[in-house]
C-alpha cells in the first residue's frame, strides 16, 4: 500500500492528485503545520530526516522530493500512462518540465514568500524577485500558447508537478496577468481527479 505523508497546504496535494488520476489505492497520513512558523511537525523527521513533505512510502521504499515521486509513480504504477513514450522527442521535454517545476520556476515565489515576511527589509530585493517570477510567468505563458496541456493535447505528469507553480502565482496575485497559464490552472482544477484529490486531502487554500 502507497502511503503518502501529507502536509497541509502543501506539494503533497499534487500526489495525491496523481494517485486519483491513476486510480491507485493509497493511505494518507495527515500532518499539520505550526501555525506561527509554518514549517511541518517534527514527527515528519521519522519518515525522512529532513522532515518535509510530501514523502511516500511503498513497502520499504521511501521516496522524497515531489518530482521523484511523480517519475517513481510513473514508472513503477502508472502503466505507460502520463507520460510520453522514452524514445519520443516528446518525452525530453516531459523529463524538461518535470525539473523545470522545482529546478527553477519555484525559486523566485518561494522567495517572494519567505521576504514578504520581512517586510521593509527586503526592499532592495524586490525588484529582482519580481522579475525573476515575470521571467518564468511568462516563459509558462508562452509555452501554453496554443495548447491544451504542457505537452500539446495530452495532459500529462508533467501538468501535475508543474501544477504548483501556476496555484503559488494565483496566490501571488499575479496569475491573472497571464492568460494562457491562468486557463491552464483553471483546466487542471476542473479534472475530476483533482476534484478527488481535494475531498480526500482536505482543506488546501491553493486550488483557486
Amino acid at each position: 500500500m502507497i502511503i503518502v505523508h501529507h502536509l497541509n497546504e502543501s506539494r503533497s496535494q499534487r500526489i495525491l492528485w496523481l494517485l486519483e488520476e491513476f486510480g491507485l489505492d493509497y493511505e494518507i497520513r495527515n500532518y499539520t503545520r505550526d501555525p506561527v512558523t509554518r514549517l511541518g511537525p517534527p514527527e515528519l523527521t521519522a519518515i525522512h530526516p529532513l522532515g518535509k513533505s510530501p514523502v511516500i512510502t511503498d513497502g520499504d521504499v521511501v521516496v522524497h522530493e515531489s518530482g521523484a515521486i511523480v517519475d517513481y509513480l510513473v514508472r513503477r504504477h502508472g502503466g505507460g500512462r502520463l507520460q510520453p513514450d522514452p524514445a519520443s522527442a516528446a518525452y525530453d521535454a516531459y523529463v524538461q518540465w518535470l525539473h523545470y517545476a522545482e529546478g527553477s520556476a519555484m525559486l523566485p515565489l518561494l522567495m517572494k514568500l519567505y521576504t514578504g515576511r520581512l517586510g521593509e527589509a527586503a526592499a532592495p530585493l524586490k525588484p529582482r524577485i519580481d522579475s525573476e517570477i515575470a521571467n518564468h510567468l511568462g516563459f509558462l505563458d508562452a509555452a501554453l500558447a496554443g495548447r491544451t496541456w504542457l505537452l500539446g493535447d495530452d495532459f500529462s505528469a508533467a501538468d501535475v508537478q508543474t501544477s504548483f507553480v501556476g496555484e503559488v502565482a494565483g496566490a501571488h496575485g499575479v496569475r491573472a496577468d497571464y492568460p494562457h497559464l491562468d486557463a491552464w490552472v483553471q483546466r487542471l482544477h476542473a479534472r475530476p481527479a483533482y476534484q478527488a484529490a481535494l475531498t480526500r486531502g482536505g482543506p488546501y487554500s491553493l486550488a483557486r
